[in-house]
């Protein structure tokens, strides 16, 4: 039996960056790109290697173009803490895993390190194998957690839930990391909606701009931890972005979320360091009228638009920039 699994792109829509931080967010699956895995049985436990994670260079600046796109490990390394994690979660629960080996390969289309998600993809993808291929069902809301500490836990990446919940859930999801919740059972609370609820999205991208989210987030979980008052107010805007989003959607009033991505962004730009190019494609789909915002940690931006003829200005001038700009599939 061959397994074939997939776990798509994400974008969020509003709240991001608290949901690592107890807060709310509303976030999409883009199912233009995933990371596909691919598991079956064999005598002996193998993981094949993909072209990210490939030790053979043309030259040293090959090599150096690579670490820049794909920094210095591919998805071997996921694949492996996924695997760990997996029989750690079945040994805590008493479950007996069947004496059988598999080699497993994955790959992906999704843009990588800016902000699309493509690292949890691969081990959300991995975990839905493993279920698979030994028959073990896990809780969907508890699901997001066991992937999340895959890279806490075993990589030491620095990430929040949102990632995991809306690759497990897809389509259009509400999530509500209230800190009670979280710390008693370990979840919080996930309503997906309605996707046709939305206006018209674009997603815009950067491959160059390419960069690790833990360093994009910087020092911002010590100054949160320390009580720095910016950092913890604001935490508590994108909570309340998130909020306004979701409500604005349910009353049939998507208009409003235009403005609401855009202060989501704009509150993260007082507590973060954006680069030039970032800010540059934010301001030139601003430009012609669109609402714009980091997708993720920098890299990719999302927002709404109008019609058609502005699609095909914001295409216009965003591609001039350097960017791919497409419609995403919900």
């Amino acid at each position: 039996m061959i397994i074939r699994t997939r776990a798509y792109a994400r974008a969020g829509l509003a709240g991001n960056p608290s949901d690592g931080y107890f807060g709310k967010t509303l976030s999409v699956t883009i199912r233009n790109f995933c990371a596909r895995v691919t598991m079956y049985e064999t005598p002996d436990l193998e993981i094949l290697p993909n072209k990210r994670d490939h030790s053979y260079f043309e030259n040293l600046e090959h090599l150096v173009k690579d670490v820049q796109l794909n920094g210095y490990y591919g998805g071997i390394r996921l694949i492996k803490a996924a695997a760990k994690k997996f029989y750690d979660y079945c040994f805590e629960k008493g479950i007996v895993l069947s004496d059988k080996n598999f080699t497993v390969r994955y790959d992906s289309n999704i843009p990588v390190q800016v902000g699309l998600a493509g690292s949890s993809a691969i081990v959300t993808a991995t975990i839905r194998a493993l279920m698979t291929f030994y028959g073990v069902e896990i809780p969907k809301p508890t699901l997001p957690t066991l992937i999340l500490s895959v890279e806490i836990d075993e990589l030491s990446i620095s990430a929040g839930l949102q990632d995991r919940v809306i690759q497990v859930y897809e389509g259009l999801v509400f999530m509500n990391f209230d800190k009670k919740l979280i710390e008693t059972r370990g979840f919080g609370d996930y309503t997906p909606m309605n996707p046709n609820l939305l206006p018209p999205l674009y997603l815009a991208y950067i491959t160059d701009l390419s960069e690790i989210s833990g360093i994009a987030h910087g020092n911002l979980r010590g100054r949160f931890e320390a009580g720095d008052q910016a950092v913890v107010e604001a935490m508590k805007y994108f909570a309340d972005c998130a909020d306004k989003a979701r409500k604005a959607l349910v009353n049939n009033e998507p208009d409003k979320l235009y403005d609401i991505m855009n202060q989501n962004f704009d509150k993260r730009r007082e507590i973060f360091p954006i680069s030039r190019k970032n800010l540059e494609m934010i301001s030139l789909a601003r430009s012609v009228g669109a609402s714009a915002k980091f997708s993720g940690s920098g890299g990719a931006i999302v927002g709404t638009y109008e019609d058609e003829k502005m699609f095909l200005k914001l295409k216009q001038v965003l591609s001039e920039a350097g960017a791919v700009v497409i419609k995403p599939e919900l």
